[in-house]
Parts: structure tokens; C-alpha cells; sequence
């Protein structure tokens, strides 16, 4: 290998040139310096490439991290909102229980609770590795609304149980006889034996007997359903009412019945017309009430203030 090189560089025309003698050391010291500038570049780039992507993706991350924190944030005063609107809601539940005729739940059974094997844990949320601190936020948040869940459930149940023992009362309550059928003046109590006023022998006197003008309305005493209308011996012309529960009516000594069997009817309707139909000395209503099959004294299941 040569010891020295010459470097001529000439121009176009050939009128000047350039000469320049290099020992091939260095040569070598020349070319292995432009190889580590070089090296040297290209390190460079990678680092300030890797820095630069690392610095920007910290801060996707970190926006990402602030958006989560304030949707977290967002969460926990919903369900602050919902835990107040549920006590509120809880507080009616009760209310409703009270007037259903139900015991009150238990406040300790109303917060539901639960424990042991297969119950979720702050380890096994998916972002307790990354960061421990938005992971207990949203454990915590997810464990509220699970919570208020279960008791939303139990607050509805509780609120159907009430709402169909109220159905039941109110069902009860409308097929109670609870009004006296007629205006009028009551002339004959209810009695195991007194004098017929016909007949003239003792016999029980099963209802009671109120004297009104002829004509005047004969009202349904509760909800119920026409069993019989029409004539019917001694009672003359008559109207049974069948109102479940056990009660039934009797509606004796009418002047002209307006219903027909099998109808329903509501407490209040007109069913007949006072009369003196059967044996009867003068216009008035005879009335019935039984439980049962059994009379019993009407007088017993008159409201005060009820009388028509």
C-alpha cells in the first residue's frame, strides 16, 4: 500500500489546478473520524427520537390520566345525588309499609351487604398495576353503584309487597258494608227474637228496618255483584249483593229493583226503590248484612257520618 497520496484537483478549463500530498495515516485518522461524526449523528437522532416519543406519549398519558380523575369526580357527586333521592325514596317506602299494615325493614337489611369468596377486590381492577390511585377511585365508585343497586332492588320489592297489601285493603275496605242504604227513620233493630208484626209469633229479625217515602233510592252499601233481583216471598221484591271477603247484603220490600243479576255495582249506586212489596204493614226498606252466611247487626258496620 502507498505511503503517501496525492490529491489533484483541477478546473474545467485546465488554467488552474490544486495538488495536495497526504500520508495514508492520515488518510486513516481522516476517514475514521467522519465514521464516528457519523456514528456519532446517528446515536444522536435515535436518542432525542426515543426522549422525544417517550416525553409525548408521558403526556397523552397524562391527559388521560386528568380526564379519568374528573369523570371519576363527575361519578362520585352523581352518586352522592342518587344516595340522597334513594334515602328520600327509602323514607316514602317506609311510610308506604306503615299504611300497608307491614313491619319497617330493617335499616341494617336495607344496606344490603355483602362478603366472602367471589366478592370483587381493589387488586384485581386492571388499572392498580399502572396507577393504585385512580384504581381505589374507581373501585370505590363501582362499589357505590353496586350497592345502591342491590338496595334499589330490595326498595322495589319492598314498595310492591306494600303496594299489593294496599290493594288488598283497599279491596277489603270497598266491599265492607259501610254506609246505610236508605234515608229514612229506623223503626226496627236487629234481634234473635222479637214479635212479627204480621204473623204475631217471635221470630228473629235478622236486619233492621228503616221507614222511608215510597220511592225513595235504595243505595249498594259497598262494591259487589247482583246475586238476585227480583220477587222473593216474604221479602217481596228484593236485591242480594254478593261482596266477596264473605259479605253479603239484603235489600228487602222494594217498590220496583233497577238492577239484574249479575251486574256489578259500587257503593253509592241505586239498586231499587222503598216499598211495601211481601209482607210488609207500610213502606219501608228491611236490610241485611252477613258474614259468612251468618247475620249480623248492620247497625255494626255503619261509618259515623256514612248515612246517605
Amino acid at each position: 500500500m502507498p505511503r503517501e497520496w496525492t490529491l489533484f484537483v483541477a478546473s474545467g478549463d485546465g488554467d488552474s489546478y490544486f495538488q495536495r500530498t497526504l500520508r495514508a495515516k492520515t488518510l486513516k485518522v481522516a476517514a475514521v473520524g467522519m465514521v464516528a461524526v457519523v456514528l456519532a449523528l446517528v446515536i444522536g437522532l435515535g436518542i432525542v427520537g426515543y426522549f422525544g416519543g417517550g416525553s409525548t406519549r408521558a403526556a397523552t398519558l397524562a391527559r388521560s390520566n386528568a380526564q379519568l380523575t374528573g369523570e371519576l369526580e363527575g361519578m362520585r357527586e352523581r352518586v352522592a345525588e342518587l344516595e340522597t333521592a334513594f334515602t328520600s325514596l327509602s323514607d316514602q317506602g317506609s311510610e308506604l309499609r306503615l299504611m300497608a299494615g307491614l313491619d319497617e325493614i330493617d335499616r341494617e337489611v336495607m344496606q344490603v351487604g355483602i362478603g366472602g369468596p367471589g366478592v370483587p377486590r381493589l387488586e384485581e381492577n386492571p388499572l392498580f398495576t399502572d396507577d393504585p390511585v385512580a384504581a381505589a377511585d374507581a373501585f370505590a365508585v363501582t362499589y357505590d353503584l353496586n350497592a345502591l343497586e342491590r338496595r334499589t332492588r330490595l326498595l322495589r320489592q319492598s314498595m310492591f309487597e306494600a303496594a299489593d297489601s294496599l290493594r288488598a285493603h283497599r279491596d277489603l275496605l270497598a266491599a265492607t258494608p259501610s254506609i246505610l242504604p236508605t234515608s229514612g227513620l229506623l223503626r226496627s233493630r236487629f234481634s234473635t227474637s222479637r214479635l212479627h208484626p204480621i204473623l204475631g209469633e217471635a221470630r228473629a229479625h235478622e236486619g233492621v228496618d228503616i221507614t222511608a217515602p215510597r220511592g225513595t233510592p235504595i243505595l249498594a252499601a259497598a262494591d259487589g255483584r247482583v246475586m238476585s233481583a227480583g220477587r222473593n216471598t216474604s221479602y217481596g221484591l228484593a236485591v242480594e249483593l254478593e261482596h266477596g271477603y264473605g259479605y253479603s247484603t239484603l235489600y228487602a220490600h222494594a217498590s220496583q229493583v233497577l238492577v239484574r243479576a249479575g251486574q256489578r255495582v259500587s257503593r253509592g249506586d241505586v239498586i231499587a226503590l222503598v216499598g211495601s212489596t211481601g209482607l210488609s204493614t207500610a213502606p219501608h226498606l228491611h236490610y241485611e248484612v252477613r258474614v259468612g252466611g251468618r247475620a249480623v247487626d248492620p247497625m255494626n258496620y255503619i261509618l259515623p257520618g256514612a248515612a246517605p
